[in-house]
């Protein structure tokens, strides 16, 4: 046995043609299996390609998709007491921040921001599913009212996109009161004459679905989220029942008068332009890049060349 042919000279090879591969270059659709490229699924907003899945998505890409250029200026919240209550379960709260501040690069579980879209100057607040299940406590409170304050001090509507697993148990009745402090945000916004639109993404429960989630002009929902204030597996073991298909989604509760639409994400932003357009009075977006005509300068030179001489 040859042991430099037979072992050396593959181990010196095995060493030399290693090449790093990152780990994070595919995404495997949680519906139908599918394995995307981490460049097409995030161009694609995190929709499924093959299925048309929509994926949870960080509140940063999607203000990267939703504003103009993707630009846009972070609104300042207002920080709350850090663990009120002392609580520990398995953990402390603490580390549970600490955990998802790690694991999402946010420092909270909503995103408030202001900019444009499609020129409309807009103020928008999003929810992290992915922080601690996006669970309504002081900071999505204050940070509803911060998003509702910079939204009348500039007379901007106030978009939100909601995706919670409800109130923070880590913070227990201070989670509640978040519920009416951000009613009365709302109802501030409304007082001021100026539009409120929800979209409600998978998933939309709990105390979020029983307050700020449910009290906009305007509902749109993602495809297939589950929007509810008890979950259907609860239900059914409380009423010993089956629930009717697509129980508490999205086209089941349009279906049912609950929602105005359901918009694939991917059309999301044209629609809104629409709609925040149409309730502030304003002419349609124009679409494209060039400038919204002057229909004044218009109508006079159509005058002045149509006039006889």
């Amino acid at each position: 046995m040859n042991w430099i042919n037979n072992y050396v000279r593959p181990r010196i090879n095995s060493i030399f043609s290693r090449r790093e591969v990152p780990e994070n270059l595919w995404s495997k659709c949680s519906k139908c299996g599918t394995m995307l490229f981490h460049r097409e699924l995030s161009e694609n907003l995190n929709v499924c390609t093959q299925c048309n899945h929509h994926m949870g998505i960080s509140p940063r890409e999607r203000f990267g998709g939703l504003f103009d250029g993707g630009v846009f200026v972070e609104v300042k919240v207002p920080a709350p007491i850090n663990d009120p209550l002392y609580f520990r379960d398995q953990k402390k709260y603490p580390e549970r921040l600490k955990a998802a501040q790690k694991t999402t690069g946010e420092s909270e579980a909503m995103l408030v921001a202001e900019g444009d879209i499609g020129r409309t100057p807009i103020v928008a607040a999003a929810q992290d599913f992915s922080f601690m299940g996006g669970s309504m406590g002081m900071y999505v409170g204050n940070a509803i009212i911060a998003a509702a304050e910079r939204a009348i001090q500039l007379k901007r509507p106030l978009i939100l996109f909601s995706a919670a697993g409800g109130a923070r148990m880590q913070e227990g009745i201070l989670s509640l009161m978040q519920m009416p402090r951000s009613t009365v945000a709302i109802q501030m916004l409304k007082e001021a004459g100026l539009p409120y639109i929800v979209v409600l993404t998978h998933p939309t429960t709990g105390g979020v679905t029983a307050s700020y989630a449910m009290l906009g002009d305007i509902h749109i929902a993602e495809p297939n989220a589950l929007i509810c204030f008890a979950g259907p597996r609860v239900i059914e073991q409380t009423i010993r029942e089956k629930l009717p298909e697509g129980f508490q989604r999205a086209e089941y509760l349009l279906d049912h008068g609950m929602l105005d639409m359901v918009v694939p994400r991917l059309k999301m932003r044209d629609e809104l332009v629409k709609i925040v357009r149409l309730l502030l009075g304003l002419s349609p977006a124009v679409m494209g890049d060039l400038p919204s005509p002057d229909t004044q300068n218009q109508d006079s030179e159509h005058t002045t060349s149509s006039s006889p001489e």
